[in-house]
């Protein structure tokens, strides 16, 4: 098919004459000797298993189309999770197509001609989405079947693809939502795409081992920046910098908008707006996540007493964070409902709480099904899976996941808190505004679980020894 060219209205005139000298002069520049993806290897199992649930079924995956950001600029792009999970290509526009035979065809935006006549010999240099002089050059057929291991095909001849019934992964390119007649199975392949992440294979394990290495890499930034980042009137927003520098350098970008939420800012719990001062008596909850450049991702949280020193209020609400956050762990190994160590974790905060004086009920009582008080202290879940997705496989049924018992090789976080309102009067004075997170990434093995994310310091006294060190 023949597209419009992306160009803006303050584009200059292209003469007849230049178009003409645009078309030749170039050197080629087709790469034959390019490797394979790492990944490929384990993306044709993938498609294999796909194909394995729908026999006999067309199947369609987008990568998604880009988002205009402002007018005539767009967001980065970031493929579906589903489709580069499937593929490993990041290119906007792209299509798998599993047909019924279970062979696998990746219809995609070749690399454009320079030589054409035409609008399709001027794509390279006028169309600011796509040519090659604007965004950067796409590869050709003969490279993407190198690079991916899968059949490849211009994406001019998709719609010869998409003919007859379809189950199609929708919401993700209009354009093939409205090309595809919809599929009363359309739910069920969503769904599935979600499930088969459930487990991690080795590939995925190492990747986001490397994420989260970096992750703490990240942190250690930031807390070496911690001393310029205090004399700033948006130290929040200093910090963030530093931590994206971070992700950039190691990685695609960060995982998720980074919350770095000083003082009563940890209480909302999905503090991003990051503009915040950091005071020097008061603490520091930093949630980031370094994204590999195959898109997976670290989720990892830490409150840091921006002294240096947690005050003994600050400890006494870190300690019992702490202590849920490790009863939590202490569930997790194959064959455990995945609810359990949310329910450990809760367990250890109404005690807490109750210690304390500030719930009125017993822990025994607050924690059954119609009561809860507990939760105004606490409110959200306690982990979530964890994968190419931040909040990975959110689409999988919940006898599967929320319902579902666990496996070797999931990925999760454990990620207890406390978010004390300022405002909440039901709360001794000394406790108000305190917010403490703290959560890790961990992988589940054969007998139990692996911290992946070891190599930030948990216990208060650790913490403070570990930020000691840093600066000094």
């Amino acid at each position: 098919m023949t597209e419009k060219l992306n160009t803006g209205s303050h584009d200059l005139p292209v003469s007849d004459a230049l178009a003409a000298f645009m078309r030749t002069g170039w050197a080629d520049t087709h790469r034959a000797d390019l490797a394979a993806l790492p990944l490929a290897a384990y993306t044709a199992k993938r498609r294999a298993a796909l194909a394995a649930r729908f026999p006999g079924e067309r199947l369609i995956i987008p990568s998604g189309t880009l988002k205009v950001r402002s007018n005539d600029t767009d967001y980065r792009f970031r493929a579906h999770s589903a489709f580069a999970y499937l593929t490993g290509g990041q290119e906007p526009g792209d299509v798998l197509v599993v047909d019924p035979s279970g062979s696998a065809t990746l219809f995609l935006r070749p690399r454009s001609p320079r030589s054409a006549p035409g609008a399709a010999g001027q794509e390279f240099y006028r169309d600011r989405r796509y040519g090659e002089f604007w965004v950067g050059r796409r590869p050709d057929l003969a490279e993407a079947e190198a690079l991916y291991l899968v059949d490849c095909a211009s994406i001019d001849r998709l719609d010869d693809a998409l003919r007859g019934p379809a189950r199609v992964l929708r919401g993700v390119d209009p354009s093939v939502d409205a090309r595809v007649a919809p599929h009363e199975g359309d739910d069920e392949l969503e769904t599935f795409l979600s499930e088969m992440r459930l487990v991690k294979d080795e590939w995925e394990v190492a990747e986001l081992q490397f994420s989260v290495d970096a992750t703490v890499r990240g942190f250690e930034d930031v807390v070496r920046a911690l001393p310029a980042a205090m004399e700033h009137r948006r130290g929040e927003r200093y910090l963030e910098g530093v931590f994206g520098l971070r992700s950039r350098l190691e990685g695609n970008a960060v995982g998720y908008d980074s919350i770095v939420a000083s003082g009563a800012h940890a209480c909302v719990l999905h503090w991003i707006r990051n503009d915040g001062r950091l005071n020097g008596e008061e603490l520091l909850l930093l949630d980031a996540g370094v994204e590999t450049d195959n898109l997976y991702t670290a989720d990892i949280t830490r409150t840091l007493p921006l002294s240096g020193r947690f005050n003994p209020v600050q400890r006494q609400v870190y300690e019992l964070v702490y202590e849920a956050q490790s009863a939590a762990i202490a569930t997790l190994r194959p064959g455990a409902r995945f609810r359990d160590f949310h329910l450990a974790a809760m367990r250890v905060i109404a005690e807490g709480l109750h210690d304390w004086g500030v719930l009125g009920v017993g822990p025994d009582e607050a924690m059954e099904a119609g009561n809860g008080l507990y939760r105004r202290y606490t409110l959200c879940n306690s982990g979530h899976m964890l994968g190419i997705d931040l909040h990975d496989c959110a689409r999988a049924r919940s006898e599967v996941y929320l319902d579902g018992v666990l496996e070797e090789g999931q990925v999760l976080t454990v990620e207890p808190g406390l978010y004390l309102q300022p405002d909440d009067l039901t709360l001794p004075p000394e406790l108000r505004g305190i917010g403490v997170r703290i959560e890790d990434d961990l992988v589940i093995t054969a007998d139990g679980a692996r911290l992946m994310s070891a190599g930030l310091p948990r216990h208060p006294d650790e913490v403070e020894g570990w930020m000691a060190a840093i600066a000094s």
